[in-house]
């Protein structure tokens, strides 16, 4: 039997429409060299997943991600009435093998479902009953989760997606108020209660991913732009303080707490996705080899690119509110160079190298972002560039046959939206038209 470990009661559920939006992320530079114990800078991608919760009472929990094309929905009764025992390992716990399997159980899925939809209703399940198991009785919601991120582009959609449903669930629940107050258009949590959203999202992460690095969520949760070195996650402003809870209490990272400071401006690019698949994994063990194989060569070229993410980061940090335009130019000169680089530890690829060539040709700089191979590049826009120019740059990298977007990054984190304040392209979408 499902038993309730909290004083909660359903009337003390909030009964109002949430909507909640959460970042993407970009590697900016460090991809690669970070596994081999280099800093990472992650930055905040200003394409964002929604979710529309919406409490009702017809006994059921609906859950719909149009991207993906999942509509289902669940007894609240049923749920009610499981052994929920193999939930019950403090506040927010590590998923273990017992939990995936039983979870998979509840969800009720057919053998042959999509890994991808098999694990987006296993990670929303144990999120809805880890955090509503507090409450007298499970709540009756209907959720839709839709986003502007590409899945498995490297851009961090799952994690925008964990970020969403905790912040939902435990706003509706109570574990944490709702910020919005009467006359706001948007409004965004507490540190406290974004370090409660963290902790619950890097949870819905391992079910998704297994074993994350904590980034994806982190960057997803606070926005703006963040350091990334052998397991300790911080703010670019302030590199001694780390965020706390990305990762798991007993992962002895180092860690300390810590108050997010993120100074970072926003800088406007192109996102261009080649749509050539990669596999992260192939390539990541092609660094690994061509290191073993050519150590002088390879392992300067990890230590110049260390060297990259640590200037990134310092000019980052002097931008601040009025950036100078020599600042953009050494930006410019960092992504010429760390894309030198990744070629050279043979992570690019021709369509990448394509994306270079166009944009080179207008005076824009590019690089890969994420494990290459294919995958995403980003373009630097600086500010006063013309938007014809930035049009034709477009039209020239869509004619390619890629897919590109003009966006920020260094964008908010999650955030909670008043109904008006959302266009009607993202309200048509949470609709389902």
């Amino acid at each position: 039997m499902f038993k309730p470990i909290g004083k909660g009661f359903p009337g003390a559920m909030l009964s109002e429409v949430l909507l909640v939006s959460a970042p993407g992320k970009v590697i900016l530079h460090g991809e690669h060299a970070v596994v081999h114990g280099k800093v990472a800078l992650a930055v905040s991608l200003n394409l964002r997943t929604f979710l529309r919760l919406q409490p009702h009472s017809n006994g059921k929990v609906d859950l719909s991600l149009p991207n993906i094309g999942i509509k289902r929905a669940w007894d609240v009764a049923r749920l009610q009435s499981l052994d929920a025992s193999f939930l019950e390992q403090g506040d927010v716990t590590t998923p273990t093998s017992e939990q995936v399997e039983k979870l998979k159980e509840v969800a009720g899925l057919p053998d042959d479902c999509a890994v991808t939809e098999r694990l987006a209703v296993q990670a929303f399940l144990y999120l809805y009953l880890s955090i509503c198991r507090k409450q007298r009785a499970l709540p009756s919601l209907d959720i839709v989760v839709w986003s502007e991120l590409p899945p498995g582009a490297g851009l961090g959609s799952s994690a925008a997606y964990s970020v969403c449903l905790a912040a939902a669930l435990l706003t509706v629940c109570e574990e944490i108020p709702n910020p919005l107050k009467d006359g706001d258009c948007v409004n965004r949590w507490t540190k406290e209660d974004l370090e409660l959203i963290n902790k619950w999202a890097f949870q819905g992460e391992r079910m998704i991913h297994g074993n994350p690095s904590g980034v994806d969520n982190a960057v997803s949760t606070w926005g703006g732009a963040l350091r990334y070195h052998q397991g300790k996650i911080s703010s670019l402003k302030s590199k001694q303080e780390s965020i706390t809870s990305c990762v798991p209490d007993d992962a002895a990272l180092g860690r300390r707490n810590g108050e997010m400071k993120l100074g970072s401006p926003a800088l406007q690019i192109l996102l261009t996705n080649t749509k050539v698949p990669r596999n992260t994994r192939a390539l990541v063990a092609g660094v690994r080899n061509r290191l073993l194989k050519f150590p002088e060569i390879v392992a300067p070229l990890l230590t110049s690119i260390d060297a990259i993410s640590l200037e990134c980061e310092r000019v980052l940090g002097e931008m601040g509110e009025a950036p100078a335009p020599e600042q953009y130019v050494v930006l410019e000169e960092l992504i010429d160079m760390n894309q030198h680089h990744l070629n050279a530890l043979g992570v690019g690829h021709a369509s990448l190298d394509q994306l270079c060539q166009v944009t080179r040709a207008r005076g824009l700089h590019s690089k890969l972002t994420g494990a290459g191979g294919g995958g995403c590049g980003i373009t630097l826009l600086k500010p006063g560039l013309e938007q014809p120019e930035v049009e034709a740059t477009k039209q020239a990298l869509t004619s390619c046959g890629f897919d590109c977007l003009e966006t920020s990054i260094g964008a908010p984190g999650v955030s909670i939206h008043s109904a008006t304040s959302l266009d009607s392209r993202v309200q048509q979408a949470l609709d389902g038209l």
